[in-house]
């Protein structure tokens, strides 16, 4: 299989509310909510880089679509890496994303392996790791 992930989609709860976190708090490009028109359809995507967009959409929708059970949700099930180019970039992120509402689940600080890190979580509790590595270039 060749590496084409487009698309990573995050179930939320309002799908209103985390419009607002990611376009207006966290500044992320969005033409909106689009596909009300269509039932369990609704939907917003974000443009993060070349070919790669993040999706919000509503759990019950998710559930539906899959065929799946709606369980509780988990913020330790993974995380989202923003890899950013200083500490002092960590930091910006870190204060937006508060801000924007997030809650700050790891201030960032030091890590052990030499880079500089911080973690929140959006209205859903998705976790985000901000992260600076010092060994990749941004």
């Amino acid at each position: 299989m060749k590496p084409r992930i487009t698309v990573i989609t995050l179930g939320v709860e309002d799908l209103e509310k985390s419009l607002h976190f990611y376009r207006d708090g966290l500044g992320l490009s969005t033409d909106g909510i689009v596909g009300k028109e269509f039932e369990h359809g609704a939907v917003a995507f974000f443009d993060l880089q070349a070919g790669l967009r993040l999706a919000i959409w509503k759990r019950d929708d998710i559930a539906h679509d899959t065929k799946l059970k709606k369980t509780a949700p988990s913020p330790t099930e993974f995380t989202i890496g923003h890899n950013v180019g200083s500490k002092e970039e960590v930091d910006e992120v870190m204060a937006r994303a508060k801000k924007a509402g997030a809650a700050i689940t790891v201030p960032p600080h030091d890590t052990f392996w030499g880079g500089y890190s911080g973690y929140f979580q959006d209205p859903d509790g998705h976790l985000w790791e901000v992260v600076w590595n010092p060994d990749w270039e941004i």
